[in-house]
């Protein structure tokens, strides 16, 4: 089946028409007619191989949300007409230990990723959402909740699950105070998330224009980090943090906000080491990690958990021509706080 599809070309070469060749539904597959799929930052860094991984021509995409026109024999959770989700993963090998305990994104023979990836014979390439239809396994799709908005859910596929993982992991609940650190792609969903599971939260920015939008999105206090002396009357204050941020940044001088045996998670990625001590590790045996997305019962978890409590991202909604566009204002960000592209735009 060959579907019109939006490529990059070659590293760094603007992204233009493409024609991907879907294959014929095998046993436990399903078709999807994607309607939505998120424009990720990832996205930009692959297509512009700033990553120095990437397989060209490549379709991008891995927030994908869709209707099912096809099923082949044996499939059971998902039937024609259903709304599906397809995230980060389209498969992996099912029996190492990762995959058993449900974290597929560490498979030990390595996840078939969307795109800039191939399926688990390490052969065929993967062409991810830029694109009208894709198919997947029906053990690697996602129920979408009755009512959700196409448009805004796609992005919960990466930057839903990248938030919600940690805060599950670290069993953030009600009456604790949690802070989310950056209010972008990420930072916007984790303030919703973390107040819909009770928490008391704070929001940190280097931009006081950006007050106004975390108190909307329900953080019921904001921090300005570029005032001095900013963050010394809450030393000690915070249960978690939830750092979203890509640039470089004083990660250190967070530490000192956490209580006794509070927890730090990066799920942002800077181009540059961040220095830590120890020391601010040790003195309350205070916790730092980082966090991967999530395996695929999380996932489906977070959408339930999502469609309960009327969470979707914000989002811009652009035709698959301004992707380009689009590409140049996530770079910038020039977006509030998510783009979602209408992939009906590919048939006309």
């Amino acid at each position: 089946m060959k579907v019109p599809a939006y490529a990059a070309p070659s590293p760094g070469a603007p992204l233009a028409p493409f024609v991907v060749d879907r294959r014929e539904l095998r046993p436990g597959e399903v078709l999807v007619e994607i309607l939505f799929c998120g424009i990720c930052h990832s996205d930009v860094h692959q297509a512009r191989d700033e990553w120095s991984r990437g397989r060209f021509p490549m379709v991008p995409g891995h927030e994908i949300v869709g209707r099912v026109t096809a099923a082949g024999p044996g499939v059971s959770k998902l039937k024609v007409g259903d709304l599906a989700g397809v995230g980060c993963m389209v498969d992996s090998c099912g029996r190492c230990d990762p995959c058993r305990r449900g974290t597929e994104q560490f498979c030990t023979q390595g996840a078939a990723w969307t795109y800039n990836s191939t399926e688990m014979d390490k052969t065929t390439p993967t062409y991810g959402g830029y694109s009208t239809h894709i198919v997947v396994r029906e053990a690697f799709a996602l129920r979408i909740p009755a009512g959700m908005d196409p448009a805004g859910t796609a992005p919960l596929l990466c930057a839903g699950i990248t938030t919600y993982s940690p805060l599950r992991d670290w069993n953030v609940e009600s009456g604790q105070r949690v802070g989310v650190i950056g209010l972008g792609g990420l930072g916007h969903v984790g303030v919703k998330l973390a107040r819909s599971l009770g928490a008391e939260v704070t929001l940190f920015s280097t931009s006081s224009s950006k007050q106004k939008d975390a108190e909307r999105l329900g953080a019921s206090h904001f921090v300005n980090t570029r005032s001095p002396d900013a963050l010394k009357p809450l030393t000690g204050k915070f249960d978690f943090l939830l750092d979203t941020v890509s640039a470089s940044h004083d990660a250190q001088a967070f530490l000192s906000l956490l209580r006794p045996e509070g927890a730090m998670v990066f799920v942002g990625m800077p181009p540059e080491p961040l220095p830590i001590r120890a020391g601010a590790l040790v003195g309350g045996n205070k916790r730092l990690a980082g966090s991967l997305i999530g395996g695929i019962a999380e996932t489906q978890e977070m959408l339930d958990h999502c469609g309960k409590h009327g969470i979707v991202a914000d989002v811009e909604i652009i035709p698959a021509q301004k992707i380009n566009e689009a590409y140049d204002r996530v770079v910038k960000s020039d977006v509030k706080y998510r783009f979602s592209i209408d992939l009906a735009s590919l048939k006309k």
